[in-house]
């Protein structure tokens, strides 16, 4: 296991670096990237560090950025029996897909989806098979609208709390990365990155953890997650620990990150609510129009503070 570790956090260096030096996805006809995922896209701290760190170097971007994750979302579709003490079964991307592309035709689209899609179970290969099926469909469905997909490999699920499930994320990113060779995808490592990071800390304190309960990161876990992906897009953030440490040469870095958070939260639960989902539990969010007037007021802040 601590080979393949090695090998795949050698080709992480080698790949984001290439990335960074060689290309990047955005171009000047871009002008809507959209967020696919579970709740830990939902929460969107990592989706507000990339869209802050992004327009602090790019201060003349006019790019939206859309997040549309859903808690407790799967795209294998499956759901474990008694899900949220029987309350509701997980809801699946296939429900609410086409409603999506109805509505939001992004350039880019970042789909992170795995930690739900095992449902906490071991290894088991029709389970397994679920999740490849998934991936591909949503590959497809993305194509359809002539968008250009990115996949991120899952964050980890911390080992302490299960080595069993933890060992179904390691297959299932393997699985996923190896897409990029077999059928050129673009897909971004935040997998073998986190689990090598959560390793090095463990060794000089037992305690350390990313997640606390095992599955949703906290802020330095978003902002490992944010890391490759800014990289990924031509930024070299990989040198900073940190996201204070990333935006500390920026004099409103700090309060232009706030309005960020706040417009990305708006628009999320304004967006959730348009395009419709079985989650119960959320927050409803405004009628679009009522959303874009809060947004419009906090980009013109933020606005000002970039120039």
């Amino acid at each position: 296991m601590k080979f393949r570790l090695l090998i795949f956090c050698f080709c992480f260096l080698l790949a984001t670096k290439a990335n960074c030096q060689e290309k990047t996805p955005i171009s000047g006809d871009t002008q809507q990237i959209l967020f696919l995922g579970n709740s830990i896209t939902y929460a969107g701290q990592y989706i507000a560090f990339i869209e802050t760190y992004y327009r602090l170097k790019h201060p003349e971007s006019t790019i939206e950025w859309i997040n549309l994750g859903l808690p407790s979302e799967t795209v294998s579709g499956l759901s474990e029996e008694g899900h949220a003490g029987g309350a509701f079964p997980r809801p699946d991307l296939h429900e609410r897909i086409d409603r999506i592309f109805e509505q939001i035709l992004p350039d880019l689209v970042f789909a992170n989806y795995g930690m739900n899609d095992g449902i906490y179970l071991p290894l088991d290969d029709s389970r397994f098979q679920k999740y490849k099926d998934g991936i591909e469909w949503l590959a497809s469905e993305i194509a359809s609208i002539n968008a250009q997909s990115i996949f991120l490999a899952p964050p980890i699920y911390d080992p302490i709390k299960g080595e069993a499930y933890a060992n179904v994320l390691d297959n299932y990113s393997d699985w996923l990365i190896s897409k990029r060779y077999t059928d050129d995808w673009e897909v971004i490592d935040l997998h073998w990155p986190m689990r090598k990071y959560l390793e090095d800390q463990r060794k000089t304190d037992s305690e350390f953890f990313l997640a606390k309960d095992g599955i949703h990161p906290g802020e330095l876990g978003h902002w490992l997650m944010a890391r490759p992906i800014l990289e990924y897009l031509g930024l070299e953030a990989e040198e900073f620990g940190t996201f204070q440490s990333a935006i500390s040469e920026f004099e409103n870095g700090e309060k232009i990150f706030n309005l960020i958070s706040k417009k990305q939260a708006i628009l999320r639960d304004a967006w959730l609510r348009s395009t419709g989902h079985l989650r119960p539990g959320l927050a409803e969010g405004l009628p679009l129009d009522e959303a874009y007037i809060q947004v419009d007021l906090l980009e013109k802040e933020i606005r000002d503070l970039l120039h």
